[in-house]
């Protein structure tokens, strides 16, 4: 039988809600029986009695400690944890743990008003059967973010930032005078100045940077990187620390260097690449050999380590490609001029040579410091026409670098690298940003010959550090690494796959699991599947990372593998150049914890940049296809969520979703293990992968999101 409290009834279960919520509030709190009664106003002697029994019952379960005979604390060692709070749109939010457990529940009122990403402490929630399934948060130790992104509303007597991101669940106010002269549709960055605590519910910022007008292209590619706390803007004492570089080459520093400038050199980018930082040269010797020569701009010899311009390109890690724009690492005057390889001057490289035969075997190779001189600077475009007619300007010494990496590939793909050429969208734009046509790009011969011999020119100067004799310690190298895929994942694609007849290993060595999933790409291509199955197969895949600690790259079935071929757009091949060039010099290894940091940090910003390559690229999607409401197109199911599908228009890869709600009158399940979601009362199935005729709803620039529908026919 409950007691009366307050006008209801408590029982053991109450009475522990009411503990459970004193201690876990008061985490570092020392509280007697006293004290608890008086807070909990339990005044009546079975209610005291009672708790008495809860709090001997929660110190049993590690949730509180005993400190005397009367009085208790909250038990931090077993309860309290810290780690990264994850915040949905849905209310679903979640801590996850700094040892890698298993993510846990955190309902908003219990969450603090933290936001995505901050790191926090919680205290977990008790349970008699040891099944945590609660947490609260006690502490925001660190912000992810202080600054946000959104549309100013100015009113008459207050303004707020208006933002896209349906996590944010209180108002952010700015007072008047904190507005620096942004008008209501302003897209603004706005520093955070206080945050919710409980005496305050709402955020108060202050406006640091006018972007322009909601809706203009450079306001908006702008405001997708400083979302993701991304440089829009180059630092004013970094370009004249780079202004001031002497792009002088002497006598002397040619002298120190091979000499490359008379033998065939050119370089193969996409059209509009103005950062040219690799060349291939290539000549027959006197022993019947082909030295191919991979040239890479030579960062180092020009950033310093520890100067204002390496601090800035560690702090970036990597250049930025948007749709309309790059974002460089290093300043323009290095990027696009002095470093660049741009034809007929003179530049120094790092390079490796490689002497090989007709089949592409490599008889030598070796590592130097060099000087070039490009003969022609040519397009994807141009190589590939040369390639598919046989005939044009250096046809020769062209059609020979693609017979050896037609021969390179073919080997590589027999030693167990995996196969997948996906298709990448691509927007024409006009003067003013705006996307006129939307089409994919297919990774062709000469995109594949370049992408050859850099994936060999990576893959040996990472051997050379890293294959030592037995006993002998490897040197420290960062390397770029590509863990074994997910078993687990690996199972889903088997079964998924079946259901189309398919068959595909996930167990046995690593060579015959990727053999296997070669043979189901080659069988899939063409088919209507095909991007059905190279999505749940690329799901499985690691992510590829940078680290000192090697295990080799599973896509590329390498031993070792590191990144060296591209300096003026990532800085871990800056770490690289340098490393290489001090061994070379006979220096000993560096250390270790050190470099793995940097590699993290790399890791991490790489990360970050894909982010928001993928938002400008949503972003256009949505502008492109926003005069064409009530369009129909061909498409296929891209995606199977709990609240909708994915679908992308076959013609221009353009996707956008179709919710649960607009799929016709039943109730959906959704099927996540087989990709699916199943009507209850009519059956009907919606796939991965499924081809669907579709109607364009809705295009909302504000979120980057499409809706779609299904057509009528």
């Amino acid at each position: 039988m409950g007691k009366k409290k307050g006008g209801k009834r408590l029982g053991k279960k109450q009475v522990s809600e009411l503990l459970q919520n004193l201690f876990q509030h008061n985490p570092n709190e020392t509280f007697s029986f006293k004290q608890i009664f008086k807070a909990l106003k339990l005044d009546t002697h079975p209610l005291k009695m009672l708790a008495i029994d809860v709090m001997e019952e929660m110190a049993w379960d590690d949730f509180l400690l005993k400190v005397s005979d009367n009085s208790y604390k909250l038990n931090l060692k077993t309860q309290v944890q810290e780690g990264i709070f994850h915040r949905k749109a849905n209310g679903r939010n979640s801590f996850a743990p700094d040892d890698g457990g298993t993510p846990v529940f955190v309902a908003e009122r219990n969450s603090m008003s933290a936001m995505d990403g901050d790191r926090v402490k919680v205290s977990l929630m008790a349970r008699r059967d040891k099944h945590i399934k609660e947490a609260m948060v006690i502490e925001i130790v660190k912000r992810a973010h202080d600054t946000i992104v959104g549309k100013l509303r100015v009113e008459k007597d207050i303004a707020f930032l208006v933002t896209a991101d349906s996590t944010i669940v209180h108002d952010i106010i700015i007072p008047k005078r904190k507005l620096k002269g942004g008008k209501t549709d302003d897209k603004a960055v706005v520093k955070i100045i206080q945050w919710p605590d409980q005496d305050h519910k709402n955020i108060i910022g202050q406006v640091i940077d006018i972007l322009g007008k909601t809706g203009e292209n450079n306001a908006e590619m702008h405001a997708i990187l400083a979302q993701y706390n991304l440089p829009y803007k180059y630092p004013k004492n970094v370009e004249e620390a780079a202004e001031k570089i002497d792009a002088t080459i002497t006598p002397e520093e040619i002298a120190r260097r091979e000499d490359f400038r008379d033998v065939f050199t050119c370089t193969i980018d996409p059209k509009d690449a103005k950062d040219f930082d690799d060349a291939l040269s290539i000549r027959k010797t006197d022993k019947g050999l082909w030295e191919v020569g991979v040239h890479i701009a030579d960062v180092s010899h020009y950033v310093k380590e520890g100067s204002i311009i390496d601090k800035e390109a560690y702090a970036r890690a990597t250049s930025i490609y948007l749709v309309d724009r790059t974002i460089p690492m290093l300043p323009e005057r290095l990027c696009n001029f002095i470093c660049s390889l741009r034809p007929d001057e003179e530049k120094l490289c790092y390079s490796v040579i490689f002497k090989m035969d007709d089949e592409a075997n490599i008889k030598d190779w070796h590592l130097a410091h060099t000087v070039i001189k490009s003969n022609r600077r040519y397009a994807y475009e141009e190589v590939q026409q040369i390639i598919e007619e046989g005939k044009g300007e250096n046809a020769e010494l062209l059609l020979k670098l693609n017979e050896l990496a037609k021969k390179l590939r073919e080997a590589r793909f027999k030693n167990g690298s995996v196969k997948f050429d996906r298709e990448e969208l691509h927007f024409d734009i006009d003067e003013t940003g705006k996307p006129i046509r939307a089409y994919f790009k297919v990774s062709k011969d000469a995109n594949k010959l370049i992408e050859e011999f850099m994936l060999l020119a990576n893959k040996t100067v990472a051997e050379s550090i890293g294959r030592v004799k037995k006993g002998v310690k490897a040197k420290t190298l960062p390397y770029r690494i590509h863990d074994q895929p997910d078993p687990q994942k690996l199972e889903n694609l088997r079964e998924f796959v079946a259901k189309f007849g398919y068959k595909v290993k996930t167990a046995g060595t690593k060579g015959a699991i990727t053999k296997s999933l070669n043979a189901l790409m080659s069988q899939a291509e063409g088919t209507r599947e095909q991007n059905a199955i190279e999505t749940v197969a690329l799901r499985a895949m690691m992510k590829a990372r940078y680290s000192v600690h090697n295990i080799g790259h599973y896509g590329l079935a390498f031993d070792y593998y590191t990144h060296f071929t591209s300096p003026i757009r990532r800085y871990p091949d800056m770490m690289v150049h340098r490393l290489l060039t001090k061994y070379q010099d006979g220096a000993r290894s560096a250390n270790k914890e050190k470099y793995e940091e940097l590699c993290e940090h790399c890791s991490d910003m790489e990360q970050i940049a894909m982010n928001a390559e993928r938002d400008s690229i949503k972003y256009k999607m949505v502008e492109f296809m926003a005069d064409k409401i009530g369009n129909t197109y061909d498409a296929h199911i891209s995606g199977i969520q709990s609240y909708g599908i994915y679908a992308q228009i076959d013609e221009t890869h353009c996707e956008g979703m179709i919710p649960i709600r607009d799929l016709g009158n039943d109730y959906y399940d959704f099927d996540e293990k087989n990709y699916m979601i199943v009507g209850r009362r009519h059956h009907t199935k919606y796939q991965l992968g499924d081809p669907i005729r579709i109607q364009v709803a809705r295009a909302n620039l504000e979120r980057k999101q499409l809706d779609f529908t299904l057509a009528d026919d």
